[in-house]
């Protein structure tokens, strides 16, 4: 009897290498810090040009647009010229929703992504073994990766507030307090849609730092309060909403309630806690909650939780879950202080 052939599924195969492919997802981050396409003017270009405006070699340049132009984020209509589609409109930095910042290179978390295994196998973060300190320290003593980690917030923030702000009655409160809210981004776009709403910036010196622009710019300075310190230590007082901003999942659960327990401490009665999360859902679904579970496990040793397991945290912490409102992007969850 002749012997069959084995039957191969061939499309499972090139499926898996597409999901497994890196070339790709570093040529795009890498034209992001490079700000390729911020290059592009309306009509195409040859690559020559595109490399004087980039401080680029231009057979090296040609190489990574072929690798975009395969997955549609450029063009190449004639040999050497290319020119940006709509795909690749976010990556410059004047677009609306610019996802430049938030697709860029970073060295730091590039080399503790390489150790992914190590989380898998110990439960440490990768991020510490091949940094030999943990993420936040790593951020303090580095200056040009703490900026670089704003500008990702910045960018982030851009679509957060586009989804986040109409699902919140911010307008019924007189002081929101950012807690961890970075240079202040996300709290300069609430204030900017209230203009009776006053602010309080609150996060790490060395983060808050760097806010005086972003609140100017914004023309929300003269109504907002930074302050540094560290959640840890303590929250300030005089808010009625305090907003938590994906800063949980950067922490393991008692690290978490700790900090929600300086929060409650803060707050008077009638006052409210929101937080903005990335909430996991059970099931098999595409979850960017997911992905971000293990960013956080890569990076800090953090998670992201489900509903009941943040409502949890609050509860331990003296605070109740009273409101869940999902959005497109982040779930708002209202906690207030637990009566008696």
């Amino acid at each position: 009897m002749a012997q069959q052939t084995p039957r191969y599924d061939l499309d499972s195969v090139v499926r898996l290498a597409e999901l497994a492919d890196y070339i790709v997802p570093f040529a795009i981050r890498t034209a992001c810090s490079l700000g390729v396409a911020d290059a592009f003017d309306d009509g195409p270009a040859p690559v020559e040009t595109l490399a004087e405006r980039t401080g680029t070699q231009a057979p090296a340049l040609l190489r990574l647009l072929r690798v975009l132009a395969s997955r549609g984020i450029v063009a190449e209509p004639e040999p050497g010229e290319f020119t940006l589609t709509g795909l690749g409109r976010p990556l410059r930095a004047d677009h609306p929703l610019s996802l430049r910042d938030t697709h860029s290179l970073f060295a730091a978390d590039v080399l503790a992504w390489s150790r992914l295994d190590v989380p898998v196998r110990t439960g440490a973060p990768a991020f510490d073994v091949v940094h030999g300190t943990d993420y936040w320290t790593h951020l303090a003593a580095n200056p040009d990766d703490s900026a670089s980690v704003d500008r990702w917030m910045r960018g982030a923030n851009r679509l957060h507030l586009r989804t986040v702000l109409p699902a919140y009655p911010w307008g019924t409160a007189s002081t929101v307090a950012d807690l961890g809210g970075g240079t202040g981004g996300f709290l300069a776009g609430i204030l900017g849609r209230h203009p009776r709403l006053r602010g309080m910036l609150y996060d790490l010196p060395h983060v808050v730092s760097g806010a005086g622009p972003v609140l100017t710019g914004a023309g929300v300075a003269d109504r907002c309060a930074v302050l540094g310190g560290d959640l840890f230590d303590r929250a300030p007082r005089g808010a009625d909403v305090y907003v938590l901003k994906t800063v949980l999942p950067g922490f393991t659960d008692d690290e978490a309630v700790r900090l929600l327990g300086n929060v409650a401490e803060a707050m008077e009665p009638g006052a409210r806690l929101v937080l903005l999360e990335a909430v996991r859902v059970p099931g098999d679904a595409y979850d960017v909650a997911k992905l971000f579970d293990v960013h956080t496990m890569v990076l800090t040793g953090g998670r992201h939780r489900t509903r009941e397991q943040n409502a949890a945290l609050l509860e331990r912490a003296g605070l109740r879950l009273v409101r869940v409102v999902p959005t497109a992007t982040l779930t708002v969850l209202e906690g207030e202080l637990t009566a008696g």
